[in-house]
């Protein structure tokens, strides 16, 4: 049994302030894990000022220092994978394959920051000013709980790339995980305030980050209804903004696509980490003339999925994170057969043999428009809607028929073709005949899916202001 009641606070695990305490289920057993202790505002106060006075400091810091802060980062994080790992697996039951990717690109984050701190040039001439990229301040992180550890390692590795001391606010849903982080963090050794970690509410704590005067950058990761919030909060004190919001991809198969390879990339991107992914391609689109052939190899292929234990690696699908989040799939589920969808497998309720655990059947829907609540909406669970496009302008117009715009997926057996395609797509990444991303390239959203990037050149540019000083030349004498 887990009894956690603290921050990590200036460089040290200290009793958090707060007395709101809220439990810990595993969600594959519904047993009692543990419990939490939440933060309050004034333990954010706490950590804010840690923070501030630290970013004296390390905003002074040469990129060199700033490197080596990344590499022990990437050594200490790297040595707690499998505690990472299972953590994952315990709290929001993700299945073995993604928490052992996740834990281990967490620790690749700070050694890609290195990588790309080391190639920046941090002050170039321009025309007769010489720019200097600056640390913009002390940043609030804001992390979900679906992806604890890879998020706050991608943001924080910017962050201290740029020389931003940084206030850590993960969900109060993911406190295993954050626990287990926050001491592989700790074993770096970085000097005190660099970062902070709290769990708290977004009514006090997260308020707090957001509306602080010392806080002069947010980066979020979650809904859009709640990355607005927090845009709104931060306008009085003009902070600078990253947002990583809801999704509703689209995965365009054409008709000159293979199918025994397409078909299970494009299942695999709709139902990776039990449908608990921002960029799951929960919309499929095929070529009406394919669709029977596809929706046979879509049963074939669902059918098969293991769904159960997350422990086992032959698991695909894991339980979903909570009895609410369960609720709001099966009601999705409902609507999609009261709105007239034809339900292709899967359906309500648990699967055979499951009587436990927040576990759902995925689930396939054909004859889907994109009027409806499954086509429209970020399900957050392994539902999967098929929808049928006549030409290749169809198909683009069903994908770009919607607010969000976070990732896309075209499978093609001509590169050309599928790149043209992909230039039409309103989406900050488009992956072509796969579904693993490019953690040195860009990643963001278009439209209602976010606001800035993060990963890479831009990921460091996120946390750095550009300062320009222009001198008169000497004198000639």
């Amino acid at each position: 049994m887990h009894t956690l009641h603290q921050a990590y606070i200036d460089g040290a695990f200290v009793p958090v302030m707060g007395s709101e305490v809220v439990e810990c289920i595993n969600p594959a057993t519904q047993a009692l894990i543990g419990t939490v202790t939440l933060a309050n505002r004034e333990d954010a106060k706490r950590a804010i000022a840690a923070a501030q006075r630290a970013q004296v400091a390390l905003g002074r810091t040469t990129k060199a220092e700033r490197i080596d802060m990344l590499l022990r980062l990437q050594a200490a994080v790297l040595a707690s994978t499998e505690q990472i790992r299972d953590s994952a697996i315990e709290e929001y039951g993700a299945p073995f394959a993604r928490a052992q990717w996740v834990s281990q690109y967490a620790s690749q984050c700070f050694a890609s920051a290195a990588q790309t701190l080391r190639d920046y040039e941090l002050v170039r001439p321009m025309g007769s000013a010489t720019v200097f990229m600056e640390a913009v301040g002390v940043a609030g992180l804001i992390a979900p709980w679906n992806s604890t550890a890879g998020t706050i390692c991608s943001k924080l590795a910017s962050a201290i790339a740029a020389g931003c001391a940084s206030v850590i606010k993960p969900s109060e849903l993911s406190a295993l995980q954050t626990q287990v982080l926050a001491q592989a963090l700790d074993r770096a050794g970085l000097p005190n305030g660099v970062f902070n970690i709290l769990l708290g509410r977004g009514n006090d704590v997260g308020d707090e980050i957001s509306t602080s005067p010392h806080i002069a950058k947010i980066s979020f990761t979650g809904s859009t209804s709640t990355g607005k919030l927090i845009a709104h909060a931060g306008i009085e004190t003009m902070k600078r903004v990253s947002l990583a919001l809801t999704g509703k991809s689209a995965s365009i198969v054409l008709d000159d696509a293979n199918l025994d390879t397409a078909i299970p990339l494009a299942l695999n991107a709709a139902f990776m980490n039990n449908g608990q992914a921002c960029v799951a391609g929960t919309r499929l689109l095929v070529p009406r003339a394919a669709l029977n052939n596809v929706i046979e190899r879509v049963k074939t292929f669902v059918g098969a999925m293991v769904v159960g234990d997350p422990h086992d690696p032959a698991t695909a699908i894991g339980p979903l994170v909570n009895q609410a989040q369960y609720d709001r799939v099966q009601g999705f589920i409902r609507r999609g057969l009261e709105q007239g969808a034809t339900l292709v497998i899967g359906g309500e309720g648990r699967p055979a043999g499951l009587e436990k655990g927040y576990f759902v059947k995925p689930t396939v829907f054909a004859d889907v428009s994109n009027e409806m609540d499954i086509a429209r909406e970020e399900i957050f669970g392994p539902v999967l809607s098929i929808l049928v496009y006549d030409h290749e302008e169809h198909a683009i117009d069903i994908a770009n028929a919607s607010p969000y715009g976070l990732q896309a997926y075209v499978f093609s057996q001509d590169q050309k073709r599928a790149e043209r395609i992909a230039s039409r797509l309103e989406a900050g990444t488009v992956l072509i005949n796969r579904i693993v991303p490019e953690l040195l390239a860009p990643f963001g959203g278009v439209k209602q899916s976010g606001v800035g990037r993060e990963f890479g050149v831009f990921g460091l540019e996120a946390f750095l202001e550009a300062k320009t000083v222009a001198a008169d030349a000497p004198l000639l004498t």
